[in-house]
């Protein structure tokens, strides 16, 4: 777990910039509808508490209430996914592609499987979960 200690992102033109000050979860990628929607296919992504995550650019963030439990960031200006946080949870969601540089993450688990598109399979071995695990719902 303790991976990615002083790590940085953005979006694709900079007009979102990010800096993590601590430890990253590994992988998860979903499956769901909604990040089919939001990105064009499923997301893969780290996380990490609020207290290491730090806005050093802002300027083209936008957040998208997806649901009554959550919302989405992303850029208005390139358009860029990059973020989902729960409502009143401790932890953001980081779309890992957005991650400069080498991470020293690994992907540990697919979510919301019964979603996927039939378009592909996934093959990898990992736990495959139809929805989301109850270890998960709190951060």
């Amino acid at each position: 777990m303790d991976k990615g200690t002083n790590k940085q992102g953005g979006c694709l033109c900079g007009a979102v910039r990010y800096e993590v000050h601590g430890p990253l979860r590994d992988i998860i990628s979903c499956h769901c509808g909604q990040c089919q929607k939001s990105s064009g296919h499923y997301f893969a992504a780290t996380a990490a508490s609020l207290s290491n995550f730090r806005l050093t650019e802002e300027r083209g963030l936008k957040w998208y209430t997806s649901s009554n439990r959550a919302e989405r960031g992303f850029c208005i200006e390139c358009g860029s996914n990059l973020f989902w946080r729960r409502t009143g949870g401790t932890h953001i969601s980081i779309l890992a592609g957005t991650l400069e540089g080498k991470t020293g993450l690994r992907t540990v688990r697919h979510i919301f499987v019964a979603d996927k598109k039939d378009y592909y399979d996934i093959t990898d071995g990992l736990p495959q979960y139809d929805s989301y695990p109850e270890e998960l719902k709190n951060g």
